[in-house]
């Protein structure tokens, strides 16, 4: 697994480094997404989680759900378009879950894509993520996790 600045970044997920955004395929042709280590350092300890409704269509680059924290609200964007399959209600009720387990119990939703394939290539393989992230840590000027 990679661990760049304190951050770990397991190997079998796809990233969407420039939003701090993970993806698992589930094999039923349904994605899993979740934020990066990184993203929840950078956040701090999540106070709320409010996901769009099951059912609900999201375009690629958009928001799918809003996260809160005691130094931030903002947008989790998709890098994917489709079509939101559910939502994971113990981030609702417990959004710190995210800090603690950000690549477990913390994901956020599932989505049935539009277009996995074309998503996918744009998508940094977990292999591949090291320098990526360290370039976006430098020009972010993070420090890492933990630090």
């Amino acid at each position: 697994m990679p661990v760049v600045r304190g951050c770990n970044l397991p190997d079998e997920l796809l990233y969407d480094v420039a939003n701090h955004i993970w993806y698992q395929e589930q094999g039923d042709g349904t994605v899993k997404m979740g934020m990066t280590m990184v993203a929840t350092a950078l956040a701090g300890r999540l106070v709320a989680y409010t996901p769009k409704k099951v059912g609900r269509a999201v375009e690629a680059g958009k928001s799918c759900a809003t996260i809160e924290s005691g130094k931030w609200v903002g947008p989790a964007k998709t890098a994917v378009a489709g079509e939101i399959a559910s939502v994971n209600e113990a981030m609702v009720a417990t959004p710190d879950l995210a800090n603690s387990e950000p690549y477990g119990a913390g994901w956020l939703l599932t989505l049935k894509p539009e277009n996995w394939a074309e998503a996918k290539g744009q998508l940094t393989p977990g292999s591949a993520v090291a320098g990526p992230y360290e370039a976006k840590m430098s020009a972010d000027g993070f420090a890492g996790c933990g630090a």
